[in-house]
């Protein structure tokens, strides 16, 4: 009886420890909002541009950036569903779950993030910094946009003036950029960490830089459903009051990650 019982024993166990293993792996890749997550290696890239048909004067000059730490981007812009899972409401005037959440502040973000990192028992949720939005979005690239100088390819990879109906969309719809990040381009612009001043890279330091230290309006990115190709550029630059909402303005999470191999607790990550 030992010899036919000792092997359906081991099989029961072997078994229970496969259940039990892909719920573990479920719960270190899901924490039921659905976001995602790219790995942002430390880089240098040439930050701003000088095109006289594109351009704007906060643009420049063109200055070389190190990003000395690398961190985690969020994959798409926060959702309406991910919105509403966190804070329990939905601002947004563009209704629908996968679409980004839009109609909100700089302050309604940081409400947001610092409600995040309650829930995951962390500190390290944010919003990028400026820099660090533009080396995300060029992905390696030193061309008007991450896929060359082509304002007509830009359908493949965003919702802008064009296609739109000005109105927003679903998150990744459109084609990634070489980091697998969506809608960099067009959606809803994207809040980022930096106080804005227009001047300011004619003195920002080459590494990590992070903004004035103080100023009257955060800077924002990636232009919107609503702004021609010209504005939906890797180097533009907008800004707006803490307070101010708009059915085009939303942002995209980061995670500050000391070493390569620490991941946002319980998120899906895709390296890049």
């Amino acid at each position: 009886m030992r010899f036919i019982h000792e092997p359906l024993k081991f099989i029961f166990i072997f078994s229970l420890f496969l259940a039990l293993s892909a719920t573990a792996r479920a719960d270190e890749t899901d924490n039921g909002l659905g976001m995602e997550f790219v790995l942002i290696s430390a880089g240098t890239f040439t930050m701003g541009e000088w095109d006289d048909e594109a351009s704007s004067s906060d643009e420049v000059p063109r200055h070389e950036v190190e990003i000395t730490t690398p961190f985690y981007l969020g994959t798409f812009e926060v959702t309406q569903a991910q919105w509403r899972s966190v804070m329990g409401s939905n601002p947004s005037v563009f209704r629908g779950q996968d679409r980004p959440v839009d109609n909100v502040s700089w302050n309604d973000a940081q409400n947001f993030i610092n409600a995040l990192n309650r829930m995951e028992n962390t500190d390290r949720y944010r919003l990028p910094t400026e820099a660090e939005w533009e080396y995300s979005v060029r992905a390696g690239t030193d061309s008007i946009f991450f896929y060359g100088e082509d304002r007509a390819l830009m359908r493949k990879y965003a919702w802008y003036q064009d296609n739109s109906d000005e109105e927003t969309h679903p998150v990744g719809l459109k084609d990634p950029n070489p980091w697998g990040l969506y809608d960099v381009y067009g959606n809803v612009w994207e809040w980022v960490n930096d106080w804005y001043s227009e001047d300011y890279y004619s003195e920002s330091p080459r590494k990590d830089p992070r903004g004035p230290s103080d100023a009257n309006e955060k800077s924002m990115r990636g232009g919107s459903h609503e702004f021609t190709s010209r504005v939906c550029r890797s180097a533009n630059r907008f800004s707006f009051s803490t307070t101010s909402k708009d059915s085009d303005f939303g942002f995209r999470v980061a995670f500050t990650s000391s070493q390569a191999n620490i991941k946002p607790p319980r998120f899906h990550i895709i390296d890049k």
